[in-house]
């Protein structure tokens, strides 16, 4: 009992010390005399350095209706309250706005919320968006020299297997290409001011990102058809099941000298088919909503949707917000778009790495679309029987009704 006591007071004693020591840090507030209460170029660099400003100065600085002169008394139809003063109840959202049609969203004469978003984009967005590539590409670097590439066990047979058809290839390499573009093209309009802009020139800058954009917005359509191809094509070949628990438990034959038996696709390759198939259609939806805000508002409905799930409100968001702005709903589109094709480009680098260095013989799959048998029975011994048990079996119809010579 005693040392729950102690424990105790300790705590409070800590607390209030806390509690003091933080009240003491708190900074005294600026003079801003000089200006006549307007920010000063102190506030303006502390804005640019990131650093928190109180901007009660502005935010409370909208006049007193009731300190407006008579109406006898010179100017005294001017009121309490000036022009600027007025567009600060506006900017902060103070002022009482009505209207007749739109509801509480047309009520918003002055949505700021895109400063939030720019902070976000030139912040946390590049920072770790840009770590999470040149992360996963220092990974693979290390992981060759470790590993390096994955050799085909004894020798080559010299006979092929058709691995993946013509149009399976195109499909493939429709999604693949139009992806890389539109990543390259993404990436110049994330990084172009900070990186392209101040080393090669605004006039680069401005031609990548002008021609950029519109090959955006072209190739994306090419990305979406393909996207579907792939799905239709493959999604049969992709449902999980128990052999791919083997191959999980032995790695793949990445790490190690096993090799799991598999069928069509492995367990890995499920991985990288679903993630194409689920983070691209997020992206292509996010995308869609972008090129036709009014017509395709996507995250006021999700809003409501995840609200009444108790989803946001579970982890401490608390309610979101359940009417958009058209520049609010582009606002989180842009960055839910960026977000999600962050992580997917660093999983298609890691597929590129595989299909390409990675593994030996691995790009004749969707190079000439033959593979060597070798190669096929040590990466997917099951799927190979299976051809070869076709192949067998067709053999068979045909000699049986061949017609012999006379």
């Amino acid at each position: 009992m005693l040392r729950m006591a102690f424990a105790f007071v300790l705590q409070l004693t800590l607390l209030v010390g806390a509690v003091q020591a933080q009240e003491a840090a708190v900074p005294a507030p600026a003079d801003r005399s000089a200006t006549g209460g307007a920010q000063t170029l102190e506030d303006i660099l502390a804005r640019q350095r990131g650093e928190k400003l109180d901007d009660s100065f502005r935010r409370d600085a909208t006049g007193d209706p009731d300190a407006a002169a008579g109406i006898s008394q010179q100017l005294g139809t001017l009121g309490g309250v000036s022009d600027p003063e007025v567009w600060r109840q506006v900017r902060y959202g103070s002022a009482e706005v009505t209207v007749s049609a739109g509801g509480e969203v047309a009520s918003v004469l002055m949505q700021d919320g895109g400063m939030t978003w720019l902070s976000f984009r030139e912040g946390p967005l590049r920072q770790y968006g840009g770590w999470l590539l040149l992360g996963t590409l220092g990974a693979l670097v290390v992981f060759y020299m470790l590993r390096g590439r994955i050799p085909v066990d004894g020798e080559l047979t010299g006979r092929t297997v058709t691995r993946f058809k013509f149009i399976e290839r195109m499909a493939h390499w429709t999604l693949a290409g139009s992806f890389i573009l539109l990543g390259i093209t993404g990436l110049l309009t994330l990084f172009g001011r900070a990186f392209i802009a101040p080393y090669l020139g605004k006039d680069l800058n401005s031609f990548l990102l002008i021609y950029g954009k519109w090959l955006h917005n072209s190739v994306a359509w090419a990305f979406m058809v393909a996207l579907v191809l792939v799905f239709v094509m493959w999604v049969m070949h992709n449902i999980p099941n128990r052999t791919d628990l083997v191959w999980i438990r032995q790695f793949g034959g990445i790490i190690g000298n096993k090799h799991p038996p598999a069928k069509k696709f492995n367990a890995g390759q499920k991985v990288i088919f679903w993630s194409v198939i689920l983070f691209g259609a997020s992206i292509s939806v996010s995308g869609l909503s972008l090129l036709f805000p009014y017509e395709l508002p996507l995250f006021a409905k999700t809003f409501a949707v995840l609200n009444d799930i108790g989803l946001p409100q579970w982890v401490g968001l608390g309610t979101l917000p359940e009417q958009l702005s058209p520049q609010e709903e582009m606002q989180f589109a842009q960055a839910w778009h960026a977000i999600m094709a962050f992580v997917l480009m660093a999983i298609i680098i890691a597929h590129i790495y595989i299909g390409s260095v990675g593994m030996e013989g691995a790009y004749d799959a969707m190079g000439s679309g033959e593979v060597d048998e070798a190669w096929a029975h040590q990466h997917h011994s099951i799927w190979l029987d299976e051809v070869l048990e076709e192949e067998k079996a067709k053999d068979a119809g045909r000699a049986k009704g061949a017609t012999p010579a006379e």
